[in-house]
């Protein structure tokens, strides 16, 4: 099933257990009706901000709008095997994918941390748009070179370098240039 079929039924799924209108959803997530209903119908690929507001509307973590089936004890991700990849559409555009997150604590019961490595792919140079949402984010660069937008600052970093933020400071990650680079993310985000 392709990931934004399968995150937006989590979405409805959840929501219609919690007896939640698309209206009330809207509401409780500050994010537009239109958008949680472009994304429970698979037309739109998500950003990750809209999706923490979504987690957060519904009382969950964002791993729940991610996993299908979670386990109490530890998760073991060997290396290239990261299962259901998630294409994030940064908050450049929402047709397209630039950034694909490899899952490394997918189905890990009552999480408190989302952990990815992420396929970073350059994008064609446009005005920054920045996402703020609650929690905080660790990235450390694997290979290439990123941008990170932190409010006014611009910092680019290189393999082996790392930053730390708080989400509630307006913030974007893109590839710097016009080559890919990966990157170790963990994303932070209370409940």
């Amino acid at each position: 099933m392709h990931d934004k079929t399968r995150v937006g039924e989590r979405i409805r799924e959840i929501r219609e257990n919690q007896d939640f209108s698309v209206a009330e959803l809207a509401e409780r997530s500050q994010c537009s009706p239109e958008v949680i209903e472009q994304l429970e119908a698979g037309q739109m690929t998500p950003s990750l901000a809209p999706l923490l507001k979504i987690a957060r509307g519904l009382g969950v973590r964002l791993g729940a709008l991610l996993d299908d089936d979670p386990h109490p004890g530890a998760i073991v991700v060997r290396a290239g095997q990261s299962e259901n990849v998630v294409r994030f559409s940064g908050i450049r555009t929402a047709s397209m994918s630039t950034l694909d997150f490899h899952p490394l604590a997918q189905n890990k019961q009552d999480r408190h941390m989302e952990p990815f490595v992420i396929d970073v792919h350059p994008t064609v140079d446009e005005d920054c748009l920045l996402s703020a949402h609650e929690g905080e984010e660790f990235i450390y660069v694997l290979s290439g070179q990123i941008e990170v937008t932190y409010g006014k600052d611009m910092h680019r970093l290189s393999s082996g370098d790392s930053i730390y933020y708080d989400s509630v400071v307006p913030h974007e990650v893109r590839a710097a240039g016009d080559a890919p680079a990966k990157i170790v993310a963990v994303v932070y985000t209370p409940v």
